[in-house]
């Protein structure tokens, strides 16, 4: 932490406990004025999502009601949703800070910028045209779906970067391929966010669409996406500290881990207005990478997400997150990116079977060997293993599921 953000954390403490919202409540108690350091900065409790979701729907509005000129909200299906009011300055940073990954990746005001990430309450198809807009590109605000429509105006409009999931740019890439498009398409660069994607998966986006890829972080919470983006040397995802302040703990114990070690990304915002955070709780897990990056960025690097604390699940006494199997993936030959694990209790027995599409021409039998051979000596128990034809698992416009635990 250095002198600029313990001063901006400082002032936001100040204010955050001087009105009545949320944080007065959670801090009550607390002599905020003694935080002198930022070893007492780390004694205060973590924010978690379920602070969030009793705050609603206006609970975390830290400044007058007549400042607020918008509202999103998280992504999640299940529960109370989490609502996070913005300024207009919170949506002038945003967008700052998006138009800054723009710019890492090397994308202009002469770039034809295709959206395909959702609108409304979501943050991010609004993120990804607002941060285009900051530097003055075209944007096409296509949202997701209609992948006739989307191909069609990449081929009319001759767009220059695809903004999408990882799961809909591999469907998208998947039907340009399949109906023989590709010298039409004008795609030179790809900006990839909302979901963790392992390295055989981004080599057949940017293979079949023949663009560079770029990872964005991001989520509702904080701004949305755009506070992070990975450089050309694709070593771990710049983030903008003088907007955030990232720690990274063990997700058991709260406690800071060293540099270079993976834990669980904690951020506290130190310029949002609508709805600060302190120290919350992502789950989103990464580590620190020290060092300067070869691309000469002043900003500091986050690895690319590993997955998440929640991903995991324990099956007959073992814990197995999908990043585990992308790993895995990585080294079978003939093995594709895409896969689904199924966990089902039969008989009093918990049962993995892991869906893997398979390349064609590939041998069925020497993959589902492999594969049954690496996950028990790697991972630590033999899963039942069906290799299927490329294209046979279902493809997302948002973020795919990947395993579906039918046990409770």
């Amino acid at each position: 932490m250095n002198d600029t953000q313990f001063q901006l954390i400082k002032e936001q403490l100040i204010k955050l406990t001087s009105k009545d919202c949320f944080y007065k409540k959670k801090f009550e108690g607390i002599d905020v004025a003694g935080i002198q350091n930022e070893e007492d900065f780390r004694k205060l409790p973590f924010t978690w999502k379920g602070d969030l979701r009793e705050a609603y729907p206006l609970g975390l509005m830290a400044v007058p009601e007549e400042e607020i000129v918008r509202i999103h909200s998280s992504s999640g299906t299940t529960g109370t949703p989490v609502i996070i009011p913005y300024t207009k300055q919170d949506v002038d940073d945003w967008a700052l800070q998006f138009g800054r990954c723009y710019k890492m990746a090397g994308v202009t005001n002469r770039d034809r910028i295709h959206i395909t990430p959702g609108y409304g309450l979501w943050t991010a198809g609004i993120g990804f045209q607002n941060g285009a807009e900051s530097i003055g590109a075209m944007t096409i605000p296509m949202g997701p779906g209609n992948t006739d429509k989307q191909i069609r105006m990449m081929q009319d409009m001759k767009s220059t970067v695809l903004c999408a999931t990882s799961s809909y740019a591999l469907l998208l890439a998947e039907e340009i391929a399949k109906r023989g498009v590709g010298d039409s398409i004008c795609l030179r660069k790809g900006i990839i966010g909302s979901e963790r994607w392992g390295e055989k998966m981004r080599k057949r986006i940017a293979a079949e669409l023949g663009v560079t890829l770029y990872d964005v972080y991001g989520l509702t919470e904080v701004y949305g996406p755009g506070i992070a983006i990975s450089c050309d040397y694709e070593c771990g995802m710049h983030y903008w500290d003088d907007f955030v302040y990232i720690e990274i703990v063990d997700p058991k114990t709260g406690e800071p881990v060293p540099d270079g070690e993976i834990g669980e990304i904690v951020i506290t915002t130190l310029r949002k207005q609508g709805a600060p955070l302190i120290r919350y709780r992502t789950h989103d897990l990464s580590r620190k990478i020290p060092g300067e990056c070869k691309c000469g960025s002043k900003y500091p690097r986050i690895d690319t997400i590993l997955g998440r604390t929640d991903d995991m699940v324990k099956v007959k006494g073992v814990n197995i997150f999908p990043s585990q199997v992308d790993e895995l993936l990585k080294s079978v030959e003939g093995a594709s990116s895409e896969f689904q694990i199924m966990i089902d209790h039969i008989n009093g027995k918990d049962l993995l079977t892991l869906f893997v599409e398979v390349e064609a021409g590939a041998n069925k039998y020497a993959v589902e060997s492999q594969l049954i051979s690496d996950f028990k000596s790697r991972i630590g128990m033999t899963p039942i293993v069906k290799p299927v034809d490329l294209g046979d698992l279902p493809r997302s416009e948002k973020k795919s599921t990947r395993v579906f635990d039918n046990r409770y």
